[in-house]
């Protein structure tokens, strides 16, 4: 889940940027076809949800046994 916010609030943010140079990330085309306003509270959704997964979810059990062992 760690990766999966890291993803997410990756994309809010390049969206974020992009965005000021009259671009998007393909996947995100959609989310300008509400409105300004509803693109970038999905935009800054994306960023708060990613870092929210990313900060609250623990490590996944893979990464836990690896720093068991070093």
């Amino acid at each position: 889940m760690k990766s999966l916010g890291m993803y997410l609030a990756l994309g809010g943010i390049i969206s974020i940027v992009l965005n000021y140079m009259d671009r998007n990330l393909s996947i995100l085309m959609w989310i300008d076809n509400w409105g300004a306003t509803t693109g970038w509270a999905i935009r800054i959704g994306l960023v708060i949800i990613g870092a929210a997964l990313f900060l609250l979810m623990p490590a996944s059990e893979e990464e836990t046994e690896g720093e068991a062992t070093t």
